[in-house]
């Protein structure tokens, strides 16, 4: 019975079949799994926030990543790597075999989804880039974003250097009723604050490392979107499509 998460313990103490006492015991259980000596893992915080547990794979070797993952999977039913490669795949594959391990390179994320459930609509949201350099960040929030169960309007390259490329895809997104806008921008980061003052649901900027000199890897764009006059703009951290995508399923949740 260790291996029960803590909706299922709960569950069983709703249910009678645990007292208050054994629920507890188990609740400390299911706090967190050491792997290796290398990770503490958390393994109440999917059940806590809602958002899936997701590996950072940069800075670990594929090694560990492939060991973190082979631990896990049997209980979490779905896991998701971030800033992963190709060895990563191999790895985890060699490990754990391919079954409901997908690979999205342009994301830089592996999915392994083995929950054997279809997963419940919550909404839409949109994302935009200003630029095509751009697209990698936009793919790795909207990847995350359908991972919890949104569906995800694109509009790529519609930045202010074209504004009129803007109209089309954004006239889309508000006639399907999206419940927030995703704009990932790099140079200046000026169009998050042109989408904040064309619509009237929350827009979350996210500025990313593309740029020449005095963009400083991202900290013009980040400047530009926390300086925007436009209410309703909320920005993330730079290159961060992960919390943005998150953030993003949360609120679609939350207004279904």
């Amino acid at each position: 019975m260790t291996d029960l998460d803590a909706r299922e313990v709960l569950e069983k103490l709703a249910a009678g079949e645990l007292d208050i006492d054994a629920a507890e015991r188990l609740l400390r259980l299911d706090y967190v799994e050491k792997i290796g000596n290398h990770t503490v893992f958390d393994m109440s915080r999917e059940c806590r926030s809602g958002i899936p547990e997701v590996i950072y794979a940069e800075g670990k070797t594929p090694e560990k990543a492939g060991e973190i993952v082979e631990r896990l999977i049997a209980k979490k039913g779905m896991l998701v790597l971030s800033r992963a490669s190709d060895k990563y795949y191999e790895e985890i594959t060699k490990r754990i075999g391919t079954d409901g391990v997908t690979y999205k390179p342009e994301a830089r994320m592996i999915v392994i989804d083995r929950r054997g459930c279809v997963q419940e609509n919550i909404g839409r949201i949109g994302v935009l880039t200003a630029g095509t350099s751009d697209i990698p960040v936009a793919e790795e929030a909207a990847t995350i974003a359908e991972i919890m169960g949104c569906e995800a309007i694109r509009g790529y390259d519609v930045g202010v250097a074209g504004i009129h490329r803007l109209l089309d895809p954004l006239k889309e997104m508000i006639r399907q009723d999206v419940a927030c806008v995703i704009v990932v921008a790099g140079m200046e980061g000026a169009l998050p604050s042109v989408v904040a003052g064309m619509v009237g649901v929350p827009v979350i900027g996210v500025p990313t490392s593309v740029g020449y000199g005095l963009g400083a890897g991202g900290i013009g764009a980040l400047t530009t979107m926390l300086q925007s006059c436009a209410p309703g703009l909320v920005v993330v951290n730079i290159d961060n499509g992960f919390n943005a995508g998150a953030t993003a399923a949360l609120i679609a949740k939350h207004s279904h």
